[in-house]
């Protein structure tokens, strides 16, 4: 996990700005991939969107059932994996409905630990990425934690001190006025296809699709570094709106 520090503003959260004191304040920014660089173009960078499908919501209960990675650079589509998953256990029927897997889907699969490490590299030298990365990310740690991997066996995509980029959280900010931020309606509203929802390729897929298009707006940091602080900033804002909003 890298630190990046950068020059800022010689100015205080008041706006006022105090000339001659740029040089002494710096910000620093955390949980990007340390190989690589801050500076770059975050759509330049290779990309890599996971998608899962669980039994669940329950991260300590549930397991998965399928995983999906899609990978982009230079804003382009370039692999995409998908593996089916044994959980060990019966796929609940409010589950099915979403993803429309069934139990014989499965019932010849491999148990997780047996993908564990293919998937794990294939996010080797990527930037992390999931649309709502919370519950993707808590469901792959979680397995591969069972599956016995530890830290050190990771690449530093997967570490938990990286974060992890999010099209939802830029979707809550750049359509604001529309009342669904579901992947398929903002997919819809970009011209984005989604024609086999809640299938973990297909949706990394289009997940991945939407970041790329939301990026190009001006109101989106175009380097890495700058995304990712930005994201943190946004994503602890809209948080902070939910929280007032159901109180």
């Amino acid at each position: 996990m890298r630190a990046v520090a950068f020059e800022a503003c010689g100015c205080f959260p008041t706006g006022r700005h105090y000339a001659g004191i740029a040089h002494l304040l710096r910000t620093v920014v955390r949980g990007l991939v340390e190989e690589l660089a801050p500076d770059a173009a975050w759509c330049d960078l290779p990309i890599a969107l996971v998608d899962v499908e669980t039994t669940g919501t329950d991260t300590s209960a549930d397991r998965v059932v399928e995983v999906g990675v899609a990978i982009a650079r230079g804003g382009e589509i370039l692999e995409r994996k998908n593996w089916l998953v044994n959980p060990g256990r019966p796929i609940p029927k409010e589950a099915m409905e979403v993803h429309k897997i069934t139990d014989d889907d499965v019932k010849d699969a491999p148990p997780f630990e047996v993908v564990a490490r293919e998937i794990v590299a294939m996010l080797a030298g990527c930037v992390p990425a999931a649309y709502n990365a919370a519950f993707d990310r808590s469901f792959l740690r979680s397995e591969i934690a069972r599956a016995g991997l530890s830290e050190e066996d990771l690449p530093a995509a997967l570490r938990k001190n990286v974060e992890w980029l999010d099209p939802l959280v830029w979707a809550r900010e750049l359509q604001q006025g529309e009342r669904s931020r579901a992947l398929g309606e903002v997919a819809s509203r970009l011209g984005i296809a989604h024609d086999n929802a809640h299938r973990a390729s297909d949706d990394a897929e289009a997940a991945l699709r939407v970041m790329l298009a939301l990026g190009r707006d001006v109101r989106v940091p175009q380097t890495y570094a700058a995304l990712v602080q930005e994201q943190r900033r946004l994503s602890m804002a809209q948080s902070d709106e939910r929280r007032l909003k159901w109180r």
